[in-house]
């Protein structure tokens, strides 16, 4: 299915009722680090993600993204300010973070070969219920996200969702009901749920042959502030 450059997400009309978005308006959201596979991968430099974050309570930004391609962190963490980001890999796809313009010295055929199919890629939204995410390419992407599941659910499950179709991601008021109030120990453990992940055109976990991701070629980590 082909998707508009600019156009706004479409119905929200084929996935699962409970991630229908009805239609809303915009705006607003302590970073965590990251979560990939079990291990906290050290950024360049030997500091961790959530040590090159804003400091708590800076709330300039509503979120951050992460560019990784296997176990491998792509690029500097991209500050998302406005109320929707575009991320896609080739220009001019659309304005935004382009994952193309990264230097990546991963020479696996199968990272250049899923690379080649982010085209359009996502759209990331914040809305007043929580951020959306459209798929903007022609390829399925994978997501999961604490805040998709049973709050009781000992494993969290990825979902699937196919080109021209969204989900709500993150929903605000689930990610305050995972935490414990007062918990300070609870906010800095190596992840929370206010972190969501996304791999392109490959899949993880329990259905798949790729049990981590950081074992997928191309993916994206994104880390929420508390609103």
């Amino acid at each position: 299915m082909e998707t508009e450059l600019e156009s706004p997400p479409p119905p929200y009309s084929r996935y699962p009722m409970d991630f229908l978005k009805p239609t809303a308006g915009c705006p607003d959201a302590v970073p965590s680090s990251a979560e990939t596979g079990g291990t906290n991968y050290l950024a360049p430099g030997g500091l961790s993600d959530s040590q090159l974050l804003l400091e708590p309570g800076d709330r300039s930004h509503w979120c951050v993204v992460a560019y990784w391609e296997e176990k491998t962190r792509v690029g500097r963490l991209y500050c998302v300010q406005e109320p929707s980001l575009d991320i896609f890999y080739d220009l001019p796809q659309g304005n935004g973070f382009c994952l193309g313009q990264l230097n990546s010295d991963n020479k696996s055929q199968l990272v250049q070969k899923v690379r080649s199919k982010i085209g359009c890629g996502i759209q990331l939204t914040r809305e007043v219920d929580g951020v959306w995410v459209y798929n903007r390419s022609s390829y399925p992407i994978f997501i999961k996200s604490a805040t998709l599941d049973n709050p009781d659910s000992r494993t969290l499950l990825v979902h699937k969702v196919f080109p021209g179709f969204s989900i709500k991601a993150f929903d605000y008021e689930k990610a305050y009901s995972l935490q414990r109030p007062n918990d300070h120990e609870f906010m800095q453990q190596p992840w929370t749920g206010f972190t969501v992940q996304i791999s392109f055109v490959k899949g993880w976990g329990q259905c798949y042959t790729r049990q981590f991701i950081s074992s997928c070629p191309c993916w994206l980590e994104v880390i929420f502030n508390s609103r």
